[in-house]
């Protein structure tokens, strides 16, 4: 019989989840794109050694480099940083029995196979298509919003929504059907459904490169390269915290009953909050849709 995360008795997965919903809003509301995306740029520079935005790709070698540096550079984005809430529900499926390393790689392969999987295809079929595609469109839309915009809203709310509602799940308030396995690969796909509505400057420039060469596999290349730059700082992360101290943090995570699921569940309500809150409601605020607060450092 498929196992489940441990369902938790006591009063703590409500506090759980306000904990998650609020700490998304507010970083929904204190996030800066000038900043992070900034950085990502700044970055993508650096390890390509050029203007990354303004100098042409020189060829399909240079163009899987630049995708994966691409990934890379936009680890911290508020369309990638979504993916952090992945390292709570990896941590909490290891098995420190079966070795350290073999129990920290399993979950960790299941996210990253889901999400290249999920790039690939996608990457593959609009480099099919061509560039004539919403991602890619300058038009500013009939209702005020950009098609690549409302693309972002659209993939963006439902991929939030979807988290917190493994969150929820997670924490025991929302009826669970998931094993382990499914969970983990339902979050990776997740994940690679980011380069959907990316509207990413970087990203897009490694979109249109992808499209304008009609070639569906060369693009499936190139999305599965964002992809594993997407989460090579996530694999990291959790390698760190799962291999360090004789793997301390997953046997901790174990020797409670519903510990594992109140991390999972808090961590995945916060990320999923966020980018409901960040790309469904504060996104039409800046086309004068509606109110949303707005900070000194971001509200140009």
């Amino acid at each position: 019989m498929a196992r489940t995360l441990p369902v938790i008795t006591d009063r703590r997965p409500t506090a759980c989840a306000v904990t998650g919903l609020t700490a998304g809003i507010l970083l929904a509301v204190l996030w800066s794109v000038g900043l992070v995306d900034g950085l990502g740029v700044d970055t993508a520079d650096g390890l390509l050694g050029r203007d990354s935005l303004k100098d042409d790709i020189p060829g399909t070698g240079a163009g899987a480099l630049f995708a994966f540096v691409v990934g890379l550079a936009g680890t911290f984005t508020a369309c990638n940083v979504a993916a952090f809430g992945a390292i709570a529900p990896m941590a909490g499926t290891a098995d420190t029995r079966s070795g350290r390393l073999a129990a920290a790689l399993r979950p960790l392969g299941r996210v990253t196979a889901a999400a290249v999987a999920v790039a690939a295809l996608y990457g593959g079929i609009c480099a099919a298509i061509g560039p004539n595609i919403p991602q890619l469109s300058q038009s500013t839309g009939s209702g005020g919003i950009p098609p690549r915009a409302l693309q972002a809203l659209i993939t963006f709310t439902v991929i939030g929504l979807v988290m917190a509602w493994l969150g929820l799940s997670a924490l025991g308030l929302t009826p669970d059907p998931l094993t382990h396995r499914t969970r983990l690969l339902l979050i990776g796909a997740l994940i690679g459904g980011f380069v959907i509505g990316r509207p990413y400057p970087l990203f897009r420039k490694a979109f249109a490169y992808a499209a304008d060469t009609h070639n569906a596999l060369y693009g499936a290349l190139l999305f599965a390269l964002i992809a594993l730059g997407n989460v090579v700082v996530v694999a990291l992360l959790f390698l760190l915290l799962a291999l360090t101290g004789h793997g301390r943090i997953p046997r901790w995570l174990h020797a409670a009953p519903g510990r594992a699921a109140t991390f999972s569940g808090t961590a995945l309500l916060l990320f999923g909050t966020f980018t409901v809150v960040y790309w469904g409601i504060r996104l039409p605020a800046r086309y004068d849709y509606w109110w949303f607060p707005t900070m000194p450092w971001n509200a140009a």
